[in-house]
């Protein structure tokens, strides 16, 4: 070792030390912030000295480092993202914002004590399903609901209540694979009961759900197609050809839903999508969806369907492992309530809002945030409104385009991949998205809060290169 690097190695902060400073700069946080803090960066002194590179060791920009990694370090690891992605339903960035009603409700409801399950009239034990209970059943026209942790977990226990150790019999072409493949087989196998797929990819007939019929079917079954689509050549029973098939041979219907929604969007100009309150008025005897997809709400899995079976599924031990807490009840039921009329469901749930504002809407919004780029005045950039297309995801209404616009973004200084790494890494995040050559901003997807955090995130970037 050269006797510049063994100068260098001893100018390096003791970590002791450095922490001791770090913890009278920032008062208050875990001690063990500091220490992790000055650790880092003594390591990656070490190792940048080690490695040949130039390192300045002033106290200036050693303290100043110390202070980033401090910052670093103490930042929780979930934290809000600015979704520019033009993907609404974003399962990576988690899935549905919430409501102001919702969010106003989870703050009441986990700051203290609460109602979760007992009666206040009465002074007794009740149960934490009631909150939403009546909304559901209002909601829906169903004669019963129970909420579990997500939908996953409404079918598990609907299949395992109602099938296990028997046969449930599904259409081929309704197999699907929902996100971190999960498949519908494996969820039917760790339920308890055996998969008896009829008919082909494309094309499933009632006769095909007919002849399989025998002595171990417990359930027939209908999963939505919520995630993808088959075109062409195809032919699929419809639910309400199963129920009078079931009702034939006293067998219950099952139709997973996948993500459930309680509004007509065809009345907003977008592709049919069927709604729960439409499933349930088909008879079919238990349906399950999600609660934090095309609803809006937080993560949840909601049943609804006869009070026979539904009563039997809320019996089933399973049900203790996969219930909801407090902030979920609490969210729910907010989201729930906004339902009531469908106006203000539309207006207040971000996840509607953003799917159904239309797109002179979205180009006039792209148009003043363009305005709020170009006025900061940032070298080395351009900034250009295009029309784009989104997408609804979560697994939900696979064909809608959602015409759209979004803020094209060019730099002298950064690729459209060194811009993506840059703006989503800094602070708060700012995930966008590269199309060919350019980095977009997508419009519909943001908050107009959000606005100038955008043009903040921009101004250090430019500052950052100057």
């Amino acid at each position: 070792m050269g006797e510049e690097k063994s100068r260098l190695l001893s100018q390096i902060p003791a970590v002791h030390l450095l922490a001791e400073r770090l913890a009278q700069a920032r008062p208050g946080l875990p001690t063990v912030f500091y220490s992790r803090a000055a650790r880092r960066l003594a390591q990656e002194l070490r190792a940048e000295i080690l490695a040949g590179k130039k390192v300045h060791l002033d106290e200036e920009e050693v303290w100043a480092r110390a202070q980033a990694l401090l910052t670093e370090e103490a930042r929780p690891h979930l934290r809000p993202v600015i979704n520019a992605t033009g993907v609404v339903v974003h399962t990576n960035l988690g899935r549905s914002p919430l409501a102001p009603e919702a969010l106003e409700e989870i703050l009441a409801v986990a700051r203290g004590y609460s109602n979760l399950e007992y009666r206040l009239a009465q002074g007794e034990r009740g149960s934490r399903y009631e909150h939403v209970r009546g909304l559901l059943r209002d909601l829906t026209g169903a004669e019963e609901a129970l909420v579990v942790n997500n939908n996953a977990a409404a079918v598990l226990i609907t299949l395992n209540t109602l099938a296990a150790g028997k046969e449930v019999i599904v259409s081929r072409g309704e197999l699907v694979e929902i996100g971190g493949s999960f498949r519908m087989p494996e969820v039917m196998a760790w339920a308890g009961c055996r998969l008896k797929e009829v008919g082909t990819t494309n094309r499933t007939h009632l006769k095909d759900f007919e002849e399989a019929i025998g002595e171990e079917t417990a359930l027939l079954m209908k999963v939505h197609k919520s995630n993808y689509a088959i075109l062409g050549f195809t032919k699929e029973v419809s639910g309400a050809e199963l129920v009078a098939l079931g009702k034939k041979y006293g067998i219950p219907v099952v139709e997973d839903l996948g993500s459930g929604c309680l509004v007509d969007f065809s009345r907003y100009g977008l592709r049919k999508e069927p709604t729960v309150q439409e499933i349930v008025r088909t008879g079919v005897d238990v349906i399950t969806f999600s609660g934090d997809k095309l609803l809006g709400g937080p993560q949840a899995g909601i049943i609804v369907g006869s009070r026979e079976l539904v009563e039997r599924i809320r019996k089933n031990p399973l049900n203790r492992a996969l219930r909801i807490d407090k902030m979920t009840l609490a969210g729910l039921e907010a989201t729930l309530r906004l339902y009531l009329e469908e106006k203000i469901a539309v207006e207040k749930i971000p996840t509607l809002r953003f799917i159904l504002t239309p797109a002179f809407q979205v180009k006039k919004a792209a148009q003043k945030l363009t305005r709020a780029l170009r006025k900061a005045a940032l070298p080395g950039f351009a900034f250009e409104v295009v029309p784009t297309v989104c997408r609804t995801g979560g697994g939900a209404l696979p064909l809608a385009d959602l015409p759209s616009f979004a803020v094209a973004v060019t730099a002298a200084d950064f690729s459209p991949e060194e811009l993506h790494q840059a703006l989503r890494t800094g602070e708060p995040p700012v995930v966008g998205r590269i199309e060919g050559d350019r980095y977009l901003l997508e419009v519909r997807t943001l908050f107009p809060e959000e606005y100038p955090l955008i043009v903040q995130a921009f101004k250090r970037l430019s500052h950052g290169r100057s």
